[in-house]
């Protein structure tokens, strides 16, 4: 019977008889492919929504207290039961909340807009006098190309009227442009009656490496492709040029193309080397250049099938697709050398093409099929994961499983059709069989491997290990074991830090002593915060790691400038003066945050290995605070990590001004750092003692750098900043890390000091990055649990029975301790990336268990001993297993070297799947014969003393 369904559903057996319906299919395919190819777009990530919701309320309330009782607690227990609804975060201070409604990624941004508008509609018990904005948010919307302007005589006034007039609406009006900035313009030279968080945000001024210049920042729509976007933008500058004299410099101040472009280039480039190997690998085993071209095809036509459904779907070619392509070479050339190495053997035994061809696919083409099928059945699950790590990796899911369809059937017809052209029947030596002319066990009988040094002492090994069951299998639960034990030793992380050459250096400025402007709204010189004049850009909203809003406004008595600064201090104008013989105080904090940005400026250049930064004053709406953007030199002998330790070092410690270097994200969620550390307690005098103590602590461990905590102006006495995590009270300890710090490591290191340091009264937890880890190792165990349960209902179908499916469950772990060790010596982070490499594994190994498995039944079958069986399994199948194991591995190699742009993402996975294989096979070529006979014999012994009962009754 299962002969008979091997036959009926041989797709071989008809593709053989219709060569040129079977070739013209794969030409249709191969033009359609190289079309969709041409049309599929290059982008640095998969696109993943993510939706943000900030409801900015005013109201004129006297304290930060008062306003989180009567504004902020309302307004985030209407928001908190919506559907949908990730993690919930607010900042307050007098008079102002800000309430920050993060969604789960993908959900549709409109829609959490409204259902958060109509939850604060409904509100009744809002103080009098209450303003609510709500302002939606892509964190998508980000700016695809930067632009500085320096020149015009250096009158800015002008030559930022040209651009207006000119550059702003030509670059507005192309597809895929949300909106263009103006920057560096700087604020009206005497106070204004407009102190709206929009005069704020155009209230900036701009450097380039030291020389005041203006800015011009592309935003894109959340939709649009970067590399086209800045593609259009770039040809719309090179024409605009001609409106400028010669004294006008336009020149690119930072975009998010240069470093895509390099990182997919670098995983094509990877992808080409993969499978230039795969096909050496082929050739050195087969030692047939008409087989190995039959194999070698394979590898293209699976790619064009594939980009056919990535072009249908909407995706891009982008690092995790095309990751998944680099790796999967390994997975579409398997099939095909299973085929060409098993129709190979039957010409050897002397059948004709045409006959090798159908026994030889009849042979293996259920096995085949299903243990492709069980690689569909471990990535669809990654496909459909939850949270951030679901999203991520849908594409790369979807992509491997579309490339190894593909290449199963390219496996099971186009190759055959080849073979029986372009083979030649030949005989062995020492050979002296008839050509079988059915298909059925006496196909299967007829071959007898070759007697070479590694057979001979594999059947040894097998021999012994037959005899010596108990002992193997000990062995395989000590290398389990091992590996899991190897777990805790290595870094873990959520997504690996990669070396763009570009980083960014963010600083805060204590504002100066400027006296109160006559009329302005108070009767002194101390007066409640402005709502208005204290409100950021809502555009540019750090909405991840809740909002640093200045604790005074600029009408408030506050601490002198900074000493040595070079501005010294504010000009203390007359009081009595009108407001229009005065200096603006907005134009005043914007200098001295000047004049500190310049400070620091001349450090980072004086680096080697700097080639340009590019500086906004004003940054995030806040006139005392700047952003440092530093561009690294192509050429530099140094890792922008290492870099970035060097500036920690160098830049000055300026008295009452914070600096950070920062690392570029993603996704700019708002220059969130990636160790971050919650505190919750209802004692705000408590909270914010323990957050201190536990930073001043952490400041002195190595390692941490940059560590920072929410709410510092706080006292017993002034409660000045209240922030909230999901309605509960928190402080936040935030740090960046060092090149050899992991975020895992970090993490538990920051929690273990916090719990011998934390009063009762406060609770301790984890946000951003350090929450995400979690997050990923929750989401890998039920995608694992789900797809091992897949796994075994396909593998079910084709043996009928749960021997086989045990088998293969029992022998996955064995890739685990390879896999493990691995990452350990290559010091490479356990995470998002590395875990979707096990998973990987799953699939590649399932393959080599079944393909011995499905022989051995075949021989038993045919009436041979169950012992031969097993042994000649072993031998007929190794040499398949190890062409296969050694193409992946090979194949993988460049992506593990952790050659070109973002191969720090790329490297990870690829070195747990080379390690994971490694030992795997090597065990698996012994531990799965050995549990094949174990497990039937239990099965055996268990179905006696189940009937014997029964017998008696």
């Amino acid at each position: 019977m299962r002969f008979s369904l091997r036959h009926q559903l041989n797709v071989s057996r008809w593709a053989i008889r219709a060569p040129r319906l079977t070739i013209g299919f794969w030409l249709a395919i191969s033009v359609a492919g190289l079309f969709a190819f041409s049309a599929l777009k290059y982008a640095l990530f998969p696109d993943v929504t993510f939706p943000v919701v900030v409801v900015n309320a005013s109201a004129p309330l006297e304290t930060a207290l008062d306003t989180e009782t009567q504004l902020t607690n309302p307004l985030e227990a209407a928001i908190a039961d919506l559907e949908g609804l990730g993690r919930l975060r607010s900042t307050t201070i007098a008079g102002r909340s800000l309430v920050s409604v993060r969604y789960k990624v993908g959900r549709d941004l409109t829609e959490s807009a409204d259902a958060v508008r109509a939850a604060v509609d409904e509100l009744e018990t809002l103080p009098a006098e209450t303003e609510i904005e709500i302002l939606p948010f892509n964190l998508n919307e980000s700016v695809a190309i930067s632009y500085a302007i320096v020149g015009g005589n250096g009158d800015l006034t002008a030559l930022a009227d040209q651009v207006e007039s000119t550059i702003i609406p030509a670059l507005e009006a192309l597809p895929g442009v949300l909106r263009v900035d103006l920057l560096g313009t700087g604020a009206p030279a005497t106070p204004t009656v407009d102190h709206s968080a929009s005069a704020l945000a155009l209230a900036t001024l701009v450097q380039r490496s030291g020389e005041p210049a203006l800015g011009v920042q592309v935003i894109k729509e959340a939709a649009a492709n970067t590399l086209e976007v800045v593609s259009q933008t770039e040809a719309a500058i090179a024409d605009l040029r001609a409106d400028f004299d010669d004294t006008v410099d336009i020149g690119v101040a930072t975009t998010q193309a240069d470093y895509i472009r390099e990182a997919t280039q670098a995983t094509i480039s990877a992808l080409v080397q993969a499978i230039a190997l795969a096909v050496l690998v082929i050739f050195a085993f087969l030692r047939n250049w008409r087989a190995t071209l039959i194999t070698a095809l394979s590898i293209p036509l699976s790619l064009l099938a594939t980009f056919i459904v990535m072009a249908t779907v909407g995706f891009n070619l982008e690092t995790i697709t095309l990751l998944a392509l680099a790796l999967v070479i390994g997975i579409i050339v398997d099939d095909a050398i299973v085929e060409v190495e098993n129709i190979i053997r039957h010409l050897e035994a002397g059948e004709s093409p045409r006959r090798a061809a159908l026994n030889a696919s009849a042979e293996i083409g259920l096995t085949v099929s299903a243990s492709t099928l069980t690689i569909v059945a471990v990535f669809v699950p990654v496909a459909f994961m939850g949270g951030t790590v679901g999203q991520f990796f849908k594409p790369f899911g979807l992509t491997v499983s579309v490339a190894v369809l593909a290449s199963l059937l390219t496996a099971r017809t186009l190759v055959p059709v080849l073979a029986v052209y372009w083979l030649r029947s030949h005989h062995r030596p020492g050979t002296d069989r008839p050509t079988p002319t059915t298909v059925g066990p006496e196909a299967v009988l007829m071959e007898t491997p070759d007697e070479t040094w590694l057979t001979l002492g594999y059947e040894r090994v097998l021999h012994w290990a037959l005899h010596h069951r108990r002992i193997v299998v000990a062995i395989a639960i000590v290398s389990f074991a091992i590996g899991v034990a190897l777990i805790p030793l290595i870094p873990q992380g959520f997504i690996p830090k990669l070396d763009r050459g570009e980083f960014n250096i963010t600083f805060t400025a204590p504002l100066p002593n400027i006296p109160a402007v006559p009329g302005a709204g108070q009767s002194s010189g101390t007066a409640p915060p402005s709502a208005e004049g204290s409100t950021p850009n809502p555009a540019d909203l750090p909405v991840e790691d809740g909002l640093s809003l200045p604790e005074n406004s600029v009408n408030i008595q506050v601490p002198d400038l900074v000493p040595d600064s070079p501005t010294g201090a504010a000009p203390n104008a007359d009081p009595s003066a009108s407001s229009a013989q005065r200096p603006n105080p907005l134009a005043l904090i914007l200098d001295n945050t000047q004049a500190i940005a310049t400070e620091l400026e001349a450090v980072v250049l004086a680096n080697p290995a700097v080639d340009s930064v590019f500086t906004i004053v004003g940054s995030q709406g806040q006139p005392n605070q700047g952003q440092i953007y530093v561009k690294l030199r192509p050429d530099r002998d140094r890792t922008t990590a290492e870099v970035q330790d060097q500036m920690r070092q160098d830049l000055p410690d300026l008295t009452g001004v914070r600096v950070s270097v920062e690392d570029i994200q993603f996704v700019d969620v708002g220059g969130e750092k990636p160790l971050q550390v919650t505190l919750s307690s209802d004692d705000l005098v408590a909270l914010n003692q323990a957050a201190q103590t536990i930073r001043d602590e952490v400041e002195a461990l190595p390692g941490f750098v940059d560590v920072s905590v929410s709410g510092e102006a706080n006292t017993a006495e002034d409660i000045r900043e209240i922030e909230h995590l999901d309605q509960a009270r928190v402080a936040y300890i935030s740090a960046n890390l060092s090149e050899d710090q992991a975020l895992g490591t970090a993490t538990q290191q920051v929690i273990t000091l916090a719990e011998s340091t934390i009063p009762e009264s406060v609770r301790l937890g984890v946000a951003g990055d350090s929450e995400r880890i979690l997050e990923v190792l929750g989401s890998f165990a039920v995608t694992l649990a789900l797809a091992i349960v897949c796994m075994m209902v396909v593998l079910f179908i084709p043996f009928g029975r749960l021997l086989e499916p045990a088998v293969v469950g029992l022998s996955l772990p064995l890739a685990i301790v390879g896999a493990m060790l691995a990452l350990l010596v290559t010091q490479s982070d356990f995470g998002m990336v590395s875990v979707i490499g096990l998973l990987f594994l799953l699939g590649l190994l399932d393959k080599n268990a079944l393909l011995m498995m499905d022989y051995a039944n075949q021989l038993r079958w045919a009436g041979i001993d169950r012992t031969e069986a097993v042994l000649k399994t072993g031998l007929v199948r190794m040499r398949p297993i190890l062409m296969t194991t050694a193409s992946t591995i090979l194949g993988m190699l460049p992506i593990a070297f952790g050659w070109g742009a973002g191969s720090e993402l790329r490297q990870p996975m690829a070195v747990a799947i080379i390690g994971g294989l490694a030992t795997s096979t090597l065990l698996s070529l012994i531990v799965v014969p050995v549990l094949y006979t174990l497990l039937e014999d239990s099965w055996a012994i268990l179905a006696t003393a189940i009937a014997k009962p029964i017998k008696g009754q």
